[in-house]
């Protein structure tokens, strides 16, 4: 699913990396300074919700825009995402690949 979106991103002009576990998210999102991040809840390694809160801990990623786009739609699970500082939560079910590009470009204002 994640080449899935990096290929629709890119076919719509992004730049797009992508990381197949928590961890390899974190070491990316230093190294490649993103101007924004779609984040997994359900991930090996490290979850999606550890993962936002290390990154708004760190100088350099606590202002990047981040989409959390997860299967996981309970109130709770939207809930903390929110607080945690996602600027969207998405359930991948009920959203398509071309209405996460228009959010992108909404947070993004593009």
């Amino acid at each position: 699913l994640a080449e899935m979106y990096a290929t629709k991103f890119t076919m719509e002009g992004f730049e797009a990396a992508q990381a197949n576990d928590g961890m390899a998210g974190l070491e990316a999102a230093a190294s490649e300074k993103p101007d924004i991040i779609l984040l997994d809840v359900i991930m090996p390694k490290l979850d999606g919700f550890a993962v936002l809160k290390e990154l708004r801990e760190k100088d350099d990623t606590k202002n990047t825009p981040v989409i959390l786009l997860t299967n996981l739609g309970q109130d709770e699970d939207i809930k903390k995402g929110k607080e945690l500082g996602a600027s969207d939560y998405f359930v991948k079910a009920n959203h398509t690949p071309a209405e996460v590009v228009t959010k992108v470009r909404e947070v993004l204002k593009m």
